[in-house]
């Protein structure tokens, strides 16, 4: 692998570390507090675990995809899903009304979490895509291909 792979792997294992293993392994670990947190969007218990269990594999399933660049532009797409749904779902900042009154409430924590949420989601558009968008053509016509990030005597952040 050149410097420029391993730069791009560097990258990508970044991307995804608040994924995995991290927040795969707070589910495992922890899915009984999981599916609480989940029962405050997902009333009944059952669709809490259902969503924790469908956020686990997209978690793990899709972080693999980008690091190793099997089916990366589709899982990039998929995480940037993941994270949008995650911020309007779980970082309502809106709701606890206090982002005016309140320098250290609540909603102001939520408000700095829905933006990191919505500003990793735009990190893996970009990835899927290219910052010029040409990606999108070659994802349309092929989406479970791979980019080939690792590719000999690929230019550095080239998406093919």
């Amino acid at each position: 692998m050149t410097a420029a792979d391993w730069a791009t792997l560097g990258a990508r294992c970044a991307m995804v570390m608040l994924f995995l293993p991290f927040s795969a392994l707070d589910k495992l670990l922890g899915f009984g507090h999981a599916v609480q947190q989940a029962q405050q969007v997902f009333r009944p218990p059952w669709l809490a675990r259902a969503a924790i269990a469908a956020g686990l594999v997209v978690e793990v399933v899709c972080s693999l995809g980008v690091v190793s660049g099997v089916a990366d532009r589709a899982a990039a797409l998929m995480l940037a899903a993941y994270c949008v749904a995650t911020a309007a779902l779980f970082k309502r900042f809106w709701q606890p009304r206090d982002f005016w009154r309140d320098a250290d409430g609540r909603a102001r924590g939520l408000f700095w979490d829905f933006l990191k949420n919505l500003s990793l989601g735009a990190g893996f558009v970009l990835l899927a895509l290219g910052a010029d968008g040409r990606g999108w053509q070659a994802f349309v016509d092929a989406p479970l291909a791979s980019s080939r990030p690792y590719a000999a005597g690929a230019p550095a952040g080239a998406n093919r």
